[in-house]
């Protein structure tokens, strides 16, 4: 599978070991940048172009990473078409892709160890979306919001 990547300086070293775990695994990882570290650079135009590319492109995935990755998470969701997930354990790794179709991936470099992020990629990218019709019928409800702007209805019971 193709994975599109991009972080920031944060970032930068998680990346690598990233792009190379994906070899490792079969996967073709594609570099978004940072192409070198910068301690001075943002992570929109990197994490935009991986999420963007990850959208574009059916059947592929995108993983973005910063210190914390929650800038990475609101750039990347930014993006038509993205529903990106951090993650901060195995569990929520999983369900981002299980529960909420998720196709791109959200790390924090300095929030876990290297090996829990790379554990997170890897459950991310091997857990398929579920289908269950509750989780089709929200990921529907977001996708009319995304397009139209226009609220999704509130239920009877709600008032």
């Amino acid at each position: 599978m193709r994975v599109y990547l991009g972080s920031d300086h944060a970032g930068y070293q998680l990346k690598a070991r990233l792009l190379a775990r994906l070899a490792e695994l079969g996967h073709d990882g594609a570099d978004c940048g940072p192409f070198v570290l910068d301690a001075d650079d943002d992570y929109p135009p990197y994490v935009l172009r991986a999420a963007t590319a990850a959208a574009n492109e059916p059947g592929t995935l995108g993983i973005v990473i910063g210190g914390s990755g929650n800038g990475e998470a609101i750039a990347a969701n930014k993006v038509r078409g993205v529903r990106c997930a951090l993650a901060f354990s195995d569990q929520t790794a999983q369900l981002g892709r299980e529960h909420n179709d998720a196709n791109v991936l959200s790390l924090g470099a300095r929030m876990y160890p290297e090996a829990d992020a790379l554990r997170y990629a890897e459950i991310f990218l091997g857990t398929p979306f579920s289908g269950d019709p509750r989780h089709e019928r929200r990921l529907g409800q977001l996708e009319r919001y995304e397009h139209s702007g226009v609220l999704p209805p509130l239920p009877e019971t709600a008032s």
